[in-house]
């Protein structure tokens, strides 16, 4: 599974809502929200892990202002 399919999935388990996409310079970008702020920390957990096959060097957390509201959770082209 690659590493979009991998936070798709694990933002469905844990209600986790927002966009997920491949950047240019290789790295995978998230913005997530999550009614739960413990949902969010568990998700921040899972993306640090990652799926089997990933390398994770790096998870940086921003806050973004103002937050829109997502309606679920898409990987974006």
């Amino acid at each position: 599974m690659g590493f979009r399919w991998f936070v798709v999935r694990s933002a469905r388990d844990l209600d986790v809502r927002g966009t997920v996409r491949n950047r240019a310079d290789g790295a995978v970008e998230a913005v997530l929200q999550a009614p739960d702020p413990e949902a969010l920390e568990q998700m921040l957990e899972r993306l640090r892990q990652g799926p089997p096959a990933a390398r994770v060097e790096d998870v940086s957390v921003e806050p973004i202002v103002p937050a829109r509201e997502y309606d679920g959770m898409s990987v974006v082209r």
